[in-house]
């Protein structure tokens, strides 16, 4: 199955004369009040979905607001699931089924759920108060403003309460459980496994065994809700996906950067020291990884953005490896310690989970637009390699390769993630350790002046690499001075020699542009299609659905995505060359469009979006047939 159209199989009877009807994916958005735990209700439907075996793909949507005012448009979050039995790409582009819990969640998400779609509503907050709030004249439950759906009113608020009723819990902490009565709902509507979610409930609530039996009662409530009403007469089923032997777990991108980080200190023989300070949507990463002393991972809450990079950067002189991790703004303020890490030449991985912008803009929506501060946003000529994952599975693999990067060439490496990758997740196959390549960081051990005189030469380069030596304080007769004012070449000395200072600057980068990055591969099934769409980052799950749509449609599209920023693949240009057609969609206002046409004076056709939600494979599959078509 390659296309990301829903598709219904014959219906087969079940159990009590419903019928089940079998389906190849399933598109389930839960939206609600900040408050209402819409994200811990998907997260926990996701839990269950990756245990039965399906592929899936998650977006969770936050407000941009700390607390937003209840029940208004702002305080919505919604949590987005797309789960199928073949391999996915995206989140999906349009829910089958909407939970709305208020009228507020119900007109923020309303106008996405495609006509026949099932719409689940909590009908206790649909009063009137409500209502007016987000600016309804009158009850579309009640207009026939919803007829083209397919509704289900279901009091969750007054069913929770009386299925708690002889739990002794007041009403207010009662009706608190209504997202969990939906969860219950909806794992019966699909057939969900639920042993894991009572365990993670009785974990969650330990020192509140009352609340821990709570939600579970109202778990088993919407469970029940859905076997014994005749309002549901549909069941479905998504098969386990067929997926390459392994053992998996459900992973998100931060998770997986921590994991990678962790495990890049354990390759490389090094400690790991985190500098950081809690910034969105980048945080997950200093939660997770405080969790992992034993694994030698030292983590460090700073005052502030800048104390947090100059602390990684300590850490990294004195032998560790270093890393910081910030989103957009935060970026800003390390640049010039960034800039330091270049003219120091020590190994420090930089992870900035892209954001809106400028300044503290979308805090909770996803972007691309750090990328040409990621490349340039520093005095001087300050270059050092950009690599950016293209999946929240991929946050492992491109740690790792960052992490290489960093100690073998001594230099700082920017690894850009974004908010979508940050907080969605998938099926990740966890590798075997084995399997993992370990890197030396190759310490000075002693003096290596060429000139016999016994000293040690800071910035004395290797042959192949162009990196200097990396010396850890405090060992005998490896005495050396660096810092952020010019070195002569080799002996490290203080020099104002203006020839120096241009030898030195030309080294710095030519260690970078001498970095070996893969070649490009492009997926051009026939070889000969004429449009090449380019992406980087989280792109690539969207364009790569789109391109799967407008292959199904007997047309030929090939498909390229970069890991690699800077140094660019060696065969870039060539492959640019070879299309008659390049789109690059971006969520920036075409950041890589720009430095693709400045490096290789390719005409390149520019697709931005700067909404703070991710391209969906739709509004791509419609964009790349206006350019097969010639509409574009």
């Amino acid at each position: 199955m390659t296309s990301d159209t829903a598709v219904d199989q014959v219906p087969a009877p079940s159990g009590g004369g419903r019928e089940v009807v079998e389906r190849d994916r399933v598109v389930i958005r839960f939206a609600g009040d900040s408050g209402d735990g819409m994200q811990l209700t998907g997260d926990r439907f996701t839990s269950e979905t990756a245990a039965f075996g399906n592929d899936l793909s998650t977006l969770p949507n936050f407000p941009a607001e700390i607390r937003a005012p209840a029940g208004t448009l702002p305080g919505v979050s919604s949590f987005q699931l797309h789960f199928a039995n073949y391999d996915i790409l995206t989140p999906g582009d349009r829910p089958d089924v909407l939970v709305a819990m208020n009228p507020a969640a119900l007109k923020a998400n309303i106008a996405d759920l495609p006509a026949g779609g099932i719409l689940i509503v909590n009908t206790d907050e649909f009063t009137k108060r409500n209502l007016t709030k987000v600016g309804y004249e009158s009850n579309p439950l009640e207009d026939g403003s919803l007829e083209q759906y397919a509704v289900h009113e279901v009091a969750m608020a007054t069913l929770t309460r009386g299925a708690l009723e002889d739990t002794g819990l007041s009403k207010k902490d009662a009706e608190r459980a209504k997202n969990m009565f939906a969860l219950g709902l909806l794992s019966w509507m699909y057939h969900r496994p639920h042993e894991s979610t009572e365990r993670f409930l009785r974990e969650k609530f330990a020192r509140r065994p009352d609340l821990a039996e709570a939600n579970i009662l109202a778990f088993r409530a919407g469970h029940a809700y859905g076997e014994t009403t005749e309002a549901f007469a549909v069941t479905y089923e998504v098969a386990p996906a067929k997926l390459e032997v392994g053992t998996y777990r459900q992973i998100t991108g931060n998770t997986a950067l921590a994991y990678g980080i962790v495990t890049a200190g354990q390759l490389a023989g090094l400690p790991v020291f985190l500098g950081s300070y809690p910034i969105t949507p980048a945080s997950d990463i200093l939660h997770e990884l405080s969790k992992h002393k034993s694994f030698g991972v030292t983590t460090f809450q700073a005052e502030d953005e800048i104390a947090g990079v100059g602390a990684a950067l300590g850490a990294a002189f004195g032998g560790a490896l270093g890393v910081t991790t910030t989103s957009g703004p935060g970026i800003s303020l390390k640049s010039e310690t960034i800039g330091l890490a270049v003219a120091l030449e020590l190994p420090l991985l930089v992870v900035d989970v892209q954001r809106g912008g400028p300044s503290t803009g979308l805090p909770t929506k996803t972007e691309q637009a750090d990328l040409l501060q990621a490349l340039h946003g520093r005095n001087g000529e300050a270059p050092l390699p950009v690599i950016a994952p293209r999946s929240p599975g991929d946050c492992f693999d491109a740690v790792l390769e960052a992490v290489r990067m960093a100690v073998t060439y001594r230099t700082p490496v920017i690894l850009l993630s974004d908010g979508s990758l940050a907080n969605g997740s998938e099926p990740w196959k966890v590798p075997a350790a084995s399997s993992l390549p370990t890197f030396d960081p190759g310490f000075a051990t002693g003096p290596n002046a060429p000139d016999g005189s016994g000293e040690f030469w800071p910035y004395l380069r290797d042959a192949d690499t162009l990196a200097r030596p990396w010396a850890v304080p405090g060992t005998p007769g490896l005495e050396h001075r660096i810092g952020g004012l010019e070195k002569a070449d080799g002996r490290g000395a203080i020099s104002y020699d203006p020839d120096n200072h241009d030898r030195m600057v030309r080294l710095r980068a030519a260690k970078i542009d001498g970095i070996p990055v893969p070649d490009l591969e492009v997926d051009d099934p026939d070889g000969d299609a004429e449009l090449l769409v380019l992406g980087w980052g989280s792109t690539y799950g969207p364009i790569g659905a789109g391109a799967r749509r407008v292959r199904a449609l007997g047309h030929k599209v090939a498909q390229a995505h970069l890991r690699h920023l800077n140094p660019l693949p060696a065969n870039l240009g060539d492959v640019l060359a070879r299309y008659r057609t390049v789109v690059v969609p971006e969520m920036n206002l075409g950041q890589l469009a720009t430095v693709l046409r400045a490096r290789y004076l390719v005409d390149v056709k520019s697709y931005t979006k700067v909404s703070g939600l991710p391209f969906k494979a739709e509004e791509l599959q419609d964009l790349f047939l206006d350019y097969l078509n010639g509409v574009r």
